[in-house]
């Protein structure tokens, strides 16, 4: 077994997320239509200095677009929302935490798409905890 064990790629990562996404409820997708899940090995150097982040491992994942709140139909025609995860950090926290990587792959996308309905982080740390 761990001669063959390895993290998985970026294409299988982009897999997982997917997969992940798939079995969230039907109504909690239906809210994400026309939102794109993307894995990159880490955040750019341009997201990185907007987050003010110390390190590349910094950033799990991250949330660009407009959200559902701020969101007209008067809009003119924009850039889709972007979910993305980044597939080095992610591994690296795996790798020091007691997780599954399904499992921090899954609180990562759902976070991410948090910031999709609008939610602060701190908004979503208190949905946390009171579901803890």
């Amino acid at each position: 077994m761990w001669t063959t064990a390895k993290a998985p790629s970026l294409a299988e990562m982009e897999a997982m997320a997917h997969e992940v996404f798939e079995r969230l409820p039907k109504t909690f997708r239906t809210l994400c239509e026309g939102l794109i899940i993307r894995v990159d090995d880490f955040p750019t150097d341009e997201v990185l200095d907007e987050m003010q982040a110390q390190s590349e491992f910094d950033l799990l994942g991250l949330f660009q677009g407009v959200g559902l709140p701020q969101q007209s139909f008067g809009d003119v025609a924009r850039l889709p929302n972007l979910v993305w995860l980044y597939r080095r950090p992610i591994l690296d926290y795996w790798a020091e935490h007691d997780e599954t990587l399904g499992h921090i792959v899954r609180h990562v996308l759902i976070h991410e798409i948090g910031h999709h309905f609008g939610l602060s982080d701190a908004d979503m740390e208190a949905i946390e905890a009171a579901a803890g």
